[in-house]
């Protein structure tokens, strides 16, 4: 008797941890996608069930009309993005930003004042201004990170008032003077990081004012300015950040005989280049001015605006939305033709200037090749959304 106890005991025991053991893996049917050469690490694997999860996309509150009859400009007052656009198409994109953004129950009312739809009185309607100005400049801007595919408000709002995934300052230590509770902003778990023990806000330093992030260095373990292994545990951390967001390991990008060399990365790597950059331009020109805009639950503990990174488009796909394009339902949202594509901060010299050092064998710890001369800086393989 006692014998059968403990065997039922020892059964249920190993049915719960294999339950247990279990429950950290995601089950179902995966994707493989070879890369490059077998037994380099050079290789993608997909759950196919999240991508169709992350790529559903609502059908629009009716068709679009066409940009014909009068501007919005002659049928409302104080249209001052969206002037030029018939007041037809002017509603369609209201119904859309309705069904994308605004909670169910508030409605046009999220953003207007039902009195006086004219009227600035409401702070939602001043950033959804600025958010139209923004979403038309990555749009015409950033086709170096988003090319023809583009985005709309529901790439980030997804039928939130408030995106998902959002960052602001961290609370900070409370004496930063003092080594007691002082943990350097790092080795605390956090999700951002895959709760490892690094730098758990890489935002501040990567995504907003312009800071690259640069470190290669030729020894295993960097030194010197900007190439420090404080520097290389933040990189990491922001690493990490991305690979997250897209869904991807590291040889989406790299190639694991060179992380550095940008003559042995995939195409996608420039890809990523010009997404950081895009995001600096979109928290640092559209999002942090609005400061003053936001109420103060609406903001972070330290006060700034909650901004973007790189998850709140993507989701955990390297294409936000499995690579479809909304724009063709939402063309106002395209922004101003003929717009030069945005560069470095030191345009085409700086850019050039970067991947030759990153070329470089004196300068990374890399192989003996060299690039080619008539090698293409931008990516030409694969749409870049």
């Amino acid at each position: 008797m006692i014998a059968r106890a403990r065997s039922s005991m020892l059964l249920i025991g190993g049915v719960t941890g294999a339950a247990l053991a279990l429950a950290g893996c995601e089950l179902g049917p995966k994707q493989s996608t070879q890369t490059g050469y077998r037994g380099t690490g050079m290789a993608q694997v997909i759950d196919v069930s999240t991508v169709g999860e992350q790529a559903a996309i609502p059908d629009d509150p009716y068709p679009l009309p066409p940009d014909t009859g009068p501007r919005a400009r002659e049928v409302y007052q104080n249209v001052q993005v969206l002037g030029d656009v018939s007041a037809e198409r002017f509603n369609h994109l209201m119904a859309q930003i309705t069904q994308w953004i605004a909670p169910p129950e508030a409605g046009c009312n999220y953003c207007h004042n039902p009195a006086n739809m004219a009227s600035d009185e409401v702070y939602t309607k001043l950033v959804a201004r600025q958010m139209l100005r923004m979403t038309q400049s990555i749009n015409s801007k950033w086709s170096t990170h988003v090319q023809q595919t583009g985005v709309t408000c529901y790439t980030c709002h997804r039928g939130n008032a408030v995106p998902q995934y959002t960052w602001a300052v961290q609370q900070g230590t409370p004496d930063p003077r003092s080594i007691l509770n002082n943990k350097r902003g790092q080795n605390t778990p956090n999700a951002n990081v895959g709760y490892a023990s690094l730098p758990y806000d890489p935002f501040v330093a990567y995504l907003q004012g312009g800071l690259s992030s640069r470190v290669a260095g030729k020894t295993s373990h960097p030194m010197g300015t900007g190439k420090s292994t404080k520097e290389t545990e933040a990189s990491y951390g922001f690493m990490m950040h991305l690979s997250q967001s897209l869904g991807v390991n590291c040889t989406f990008c790299h190639n694991t005989q060179s992380l550095g060399a940008w003559n042995l990365s995939r195409p996608q790597r420039a890809t990523a280049y010009y997404g950081i950059r895009m995001v600096n331009d979109i928290n640092d020109a559209h999002i942090n001015p609005l400061a003053p805009v936001f109420p103060a639950n609406r903001k972070g503990p330290q006060g700034d605006p909650y901004k973007v990174n790189c998850m709140t488009c993507h989701q955990g796909l390297n294409k936000p939305l499995g690579g479809q394009s909304m724009l063709a339902r939402s063309p106002t949202l395209r922004g101003p033709i003929g717009v030069a594509a945005a560069e470095d901060v030191g345009g085409v010299a700086g850019r050039v200037a970067t991947e030759r050092a990153f070329d470089d064998p004196q300068a990374v710890n890399t192989g003996p090749a060299a690039a080619p001369a008539d090698r293409p800086s931008a990516p030409v393989e694969e749409p870049a959304r």
